[in-house]
């Protein structure tokens, strides 16, 4: 008749109903270059994916840019207008993904020349070389189109929580399926309907991270491996715990009576 609770919390923000999450892309586009001085890095501009692009130089505006709808193609390429010798140097196109925890880097090697027939772009073991003609404008390739750096909002309906178990003595692979929970509101739940009224999962398990499965009317037949699966589509994420459940029987209590001629209160 006793409860068990086995534990299941994430509260990183991936595993939460966060409709900010567009917010946490950004992209922005650095450059090292002998002209700075020292190899320094500097930052030419940023795009989040909620806001507005920002290019830092006042002299660049205008002549440095992303396309506007970045985010919608996962097209994040660099144009440089009028092309000039300080623009030489290694560009790097940096995708950050706060809401994902992901991260990436393209980098590429841009070289300036006077004379049109030098133009080319070559790989140079490591990185792209694009070799541009003076006053040109040139497009630096940096484009992702995966779902997870596009504009796409079905990405909350694809974070799912399931619970497995696997009785004693049963392989993982061969484990029943207890509950499936998604972000979207969707619950399933699985085996005979006394089985699925003992096993439950809080409605505010995507709101608060706490996909806790609590068991009442504990019993033998209850022993077994829990595993909690929380799976994230849209993250390309995947995470498991798992939890070993013992049920003993409790212990009943004994009177003795110690009949003695001593006025003694029964022992217990």
């Amino acid at each position: 008749g006793s409860q068990a609770l086995l534990p299941c919390k994430s509260h990183r923000m991936v595993w939460t109903q966060d409709r900010l999450n567009d917010r946490q892309r950004v992209v922005h586009w650095d450059v090292s270059s002998s002209h700075l001085g020292d190899n320094r890095m500097e930052r030419l501009c940023d795009m989040y994916s909620a806001g507005d692009q920002r290019v830092y130089s006042s002299t660049n505006q205008g002549r440095i840019f992303m396309p506007q709808n970045a985010f919608t193609d996962g097209n994040f390429s660099l144009v440089i207008k009028d092309v000039t010798e300080s623009d030489e140097g290694i560009y790097s196109c940096n995708l950050h993904h706060h809401y994902c925890h992901l991260y990436e880097t393209v980098k590429i090697q841009l070289d300036i020349t006077k004379r049109g027939r030098c133009t080319q772009e070559y790989w140079d073991g490591e990185k792209p070389v694009m070799v541009a003609l003076k006053g040109s404008t040139v497009t630096l390739p940096c484009i992702n189109r995966n779902h997870i750096w596009t504009e796409r909002h079905s990405e909350e309906e694809q974070q799912v929580v399931h619970w497995d178990r696997q009785p004693p003595g049963v392989p993982h692979d061969r484990a029943d399926r207890l509950i499936d929970l998604y972000a979207s509101g969707e619950r399933r739940s699985y085996g005979p309907l006394f089985l699925r009224q003992k096993m439950n999962i809080t409605d505010t398990a995507f709101a608060l991270g706490d996909f806790s499965l609590r068991i009442s009317q504990l019993e033998s037949a209850d022993q077994g491996t829990y595993s909690c699966h929380l799976h994230h589509h849209y993250c390309g994420l995947h995470e498991r715990r798992i939890y070993q459940v013992f049920v003993t029987e409790p212990v009943r209590e004994k009177k003795v009576v110690n009949l003695t001629t001593h006025n003694i209160a029964p022992a217990v």
